[in-house]
């Protein structure tokens, strides 16, 4: 029954990504770390991450922003993504779950309060390499770097086809680095491995669904029920964390 959850889960992040063109992580993530722990969803996220941010950075390539802003922004998150994998092994369960907890909420309250500030070119760049630090140590350590990744470009109020280009390129840096650390580490077990590459099936199948969603379903209609979810998976870690499963 648990990996029902598991494809679940990745179902339903494939359609946020299709929808959105990022995201999934939010949603899978926290959903699998409920019925397994937080170590479990990050690693079998990694390659679904990779794979699928690699199609998306070769297709969106040509709406880069400028190395000077898209290299730092990768480069800084794969040095955060480090350090985060080693807090990811060796952190207790109980605080990586309060942890998610708490990321999924700044995530839940960024969308609902929706700043009108644009954040210019300029100071983006010289912001980037701190964001781009601690985005990485967030999405090294709970697989979910969306409150400060997505905050900062939705902030700059980029086009979708840039936006896209950017943050794929993001995780794509980080999934990339930080696999062979997750096997150093012994995160990366055989196990974990396929259920990770088998778990791409329904990432990468739900994703045209996630377009067509975003064509005919209302995109406030569409959050609501995302915020909505990610509101009771959230108050489950919650629960979990302080009180045990």
């Amino acid at each position: 029954m648990e990996f029902f959850y598991i494809f679940l889960s990745f179902a339903l992040g494939g359609i946020l990504k299709g929808a959105t063109g990022a995201g999934a992580p939010v949603v899978a993530v926290p959903i699998i770390a409920l019925f397994y722990d937080v170590p479990t969803a990050v690693t079998i996220f990694v390659i679904p991450n990779l794979l699928s941010n690699t199609w998306q950075a070769w297709s969106y390539r040509k709406d880069q922003l400028p190395p000077a802003l898209t290299y730092r922004f990768a480069g800084t998150g794969v040095i955060g993504a480090i350090a985060g994998t080693y807090m990811l092994a060796y952190l207790p369960t109980d605080l990586l779950t309060m942890m998610i907890a708490v990321a999924v909420t700044g995530y839940i309250a960024f969308r609902l309060v929706k700043p009108e500030w644009v954040l210019e070119y300029a100071t983006a760049l010289r912001i980037v390499v701190p964001v781009g630090s601690v985005a990485g140590v967030l999405q090294g350590s709970l697989g979910i770097s969306a409150p400060i990744s997505l905050t900062f470009l939705n902030a700059m109020k980029l086009e979708r086809n840039q936006f896209i280009a950017t943050v794929s390129l993001f995780f794509v840096s980080m999934a990339f680095i930080q696999l062979p650390f997750l096997i150093g580490l012994g995160l990366m077990t055989k196990e974990r491995f396929w259920i990770s590459c088998l778990a791409l099936i329904p990432m990468i199948g739900c994703m045209p669904l996630g377009s067509f969603l975003a064509r005919y379903v209302p995109r406030s209609v569409f959050d609501k029920l995302i915020l909505a979810m990610l509101a009771l998976i959230a108050a489950k870690l919650f629960i979990e964390a302080a009180f045990g499963s």
